[in-house]
């Protein structure tokens, strides 16, 4: 793997090693011209440290085009820890990871994610200022991240069967974390059909109760006869092989980067399937972290939240538009804010310096 070329667009990449306590991770800081790098941190036991590596800059990114198309004044950053949850020391672990997101001086804010929980951030909170989610402020995303979700779901049905009503629509839900669990919950009091699927059965088991979820195996679910396909899981589950096999004609989810390569996006354009764009439908938690910066009401951060919505819609009339894919309208968009703000530093001002007030 080459490491410059790997990260040829991004502005940092942080490894960390702290044998005293088997602590090994890595910050990637993708792009910091909205404002500081603001981005999850997950636990996961990767198989390699090269899968670790893809993992955080592809989340890096993905964060930074998530802020600019939200509207948001924050750059791209994420941060992976190696390590299984089941035995690692929690406290130890996320405290001295705290201080090394400390002696980047808040270049970097981290916050929970995959496999961390605000517990851990306040484990983090320990040793540095530089972190937000904590219990007590704008706490567990998960949510506010499924609230924007569904509002995403809503606007592709609205671009796929010209109606965002839900009632009797079969949607199969790829993963039943927090986000998907809580989203599973929304489409449920919308009268949508569930089908469901995860590698932990108690978690179909309670969709099953609760929602009369359909439970199938985890290996069947991209195949299932549905309306809309909704991954909730880990990213790459839209790549050639399950392009062939699926049946929705929505795809729209919280899962981070399910897109294999960017191309799988004009692919799922060529078959007729609207999707919407991983990090424009998820930006709900991101959305609501920034409560704990700028003094904003929970009212105007589900607001802000629902205008999801229309982003969405406005991706699919972009796309048209240029006869280009969903994807490359968003990143359009995105990249668009990212440029006309970074004029504004040929601009003479005293600019305030970031304050954190935590």
């Amino acid at each position: 793997m080459n490491i410059f070329q790997t990260i040829k667009e991004y502005e940092q990449l942080i490894f960390i090693n702290e044998e005293s306590i088997d602590l090994k991770a890595i910050i990637c800081i993708h792009n910091t011209n909205l404002g500081p790098a603001l981005g999850g941190c997950r636990l996961f036991n990767y198989s390699s440290e090269e899968e670790a590596i893809i993992d955080a800059t592809r989340l890096a990114k993905g964060m930074t085009y998530k802020s600019a198309i939200s509207g948001l004044n924050w750059g791209g950053g994420k941060a992976v820890i190696i390590g299984d949850t089941n035995t690692i020391k929690r406290e130890y672990i996320f405290r001295a990871f705290g201080k090394y997101v400390e002696g980047l001086n808040g270049r970097y804010i981290t916050a929970e994610d995959v496999n961390t929980t605000p517990a851990d951030m306040g484990y983090v909170n320990e040793s540095t200022k530089y972190v937000v989610g904590l219990s007590g402020k704008s706490g567990n995303p998960s949510w506010f991240t499924a609230k924007g979700t569904y509002y995403g779901i809503k606007a592709a049905v609205k671009e796929q069967f010209k109606t965002d009503n839900l009632k009797g629509l079969r949607i199969a839900l790829q993963g039943l974390g927090s986000v998907a669990m809580h989203l599973a919950e929304m489409l449920h009091k919308e009268g949508a059909i569930l089908i469901v699927t995860d590698l932990d059965k108690s978690k179909c088991i309670e969709a099953e109760k609760k929602f009369g979820a359909t439970v199938v195996d985890p290996s069947s679910i991209i195949g299932v006869d549905c309306d809309v396909f909704s991954p909730g899981a880990m990213g790459a589950v839209i790549n050639d092989k399950t392009i062939d096999i699926l049946k929705a004609k929505v795809v729209a989810g919280c899962a981070n980067n399910q897109l294999l390569e960017d191309k799988h996006a004009n692919m799922l354009m060529q078959k007729g399937v609207s999707y919407a764009p991983d990090y424009v439908v998820n930006a709900g938690g991101l959305i609501n972290v920034t409560t704990e910066f700028h003094n904003m009401s929970e009212e105007e951060a589900l607001n802000k939240i629902s205008n999801i919505y229309d982003t969405v819609l406005k991706i699919f009339e972009l796309a048209k538009e240029k006869n280009i894919c969903t994807l490359k309208a968003a990143n359009f968009l995105a990249e668009e804010r990212i440029k006309n703000i970074s004029k504004l530093d040929r601009i003479f001002s005293q600019r305030s310096k970031f304050i954190f007030n935590n």
